[in-house]
């Protein structure tokens, strides 16, 4: 199903033209628009490439008992693009399917790209990635998971119907964690996750030990 392109209304904004210039499962629109200032008046005309991705969500898989996370590696050719390292440590994720909740997302992903199912949720945040050329926002969990081992390659997963080829391990959190401090992770929700989970982890595992999670 494709994203919608429709914009909404504001009096604070006027849009002066909307072309779609391409669409398919995401859309690319060219909009003219004018803004209005922080001293009140309105902005002169602008124009913005626009990338219609629309919602995604991602969970940080979190074992409480070995105390590690599960991660995934996958090639990306943005990051290729970039000059980056383009195979990136990310967390699990995917972009909505119409009106699919958010929990139903990292639900079906968790199973799609790691094989492994997730129990009880707790949300860290819904965050816009892209701010200066994209829509798409990203609603991150946390995601309690019992894993096969605490360190280490767990196998393979993704559809191989979508050529999706990810490697799945688990990682000691405070391994994880350090990564991130020493600029390591360079995708920005497993940066995220991450950093709440450096905060929040003696308060998570107190929460799913109580709950059994």
């Amino acid at each position: 199903m494709a994203v919608t392109t429709e914009l909404p209304v504001s009096a604070d904004v006027e849009i002066v033209s909307d072309e779609v210039l391409w669409r398919g499962r995401t859309a690319l629109q060219l909009v003219k628009f004018r803004q209005r200032r922080f001293d009140g008046a309105m902005s002169g005309v602008r124009t913005w490439e626009l990338w219609r991705r629309g919602r995604a969500a991602a969970v940080l898989p979190y074992d409480p008992v070995a105390d590690c996370v599960v991660m995934i590696e996958q090639f990306r050719l943005p990051a290729f693009a970039a000059g980056l390292d383009p195979v990136l440590l990310e967390l699990p994720a995917g972009l909505a399917d119409g009106s699919e909740p958010s929990e139903s997302i990292v639900r079906r992903e968790m199973v799609e790209e790691t094989g492994l199912s997730v129990g009880a949720l707790v949300e860290i945040g819904n965050f816009i990635l892209t701010p200066g050329g994209a829509d798409e926002t990203c609603m991150i969990y946390a995601g309690c998971v019992r894993v096969p081992i605490a360190n280490g390659r767990i196998g393979i997963g993704g559809l191989a119907s979508e050529q999706e080829d990810i490697l799945v391990r688990a990682m000691p959190a405070m391994e994880a964690i350090e990564a991130v401090f020493a600029g390591r992770i360079q995708n920005s929700v497993a940066a995220i996750g991450l950093l709440w989970l450096a905060n929040k982890r003696e308060w998570l595992r107190d929460v799913w030990a109580n709950q059994g999670g």
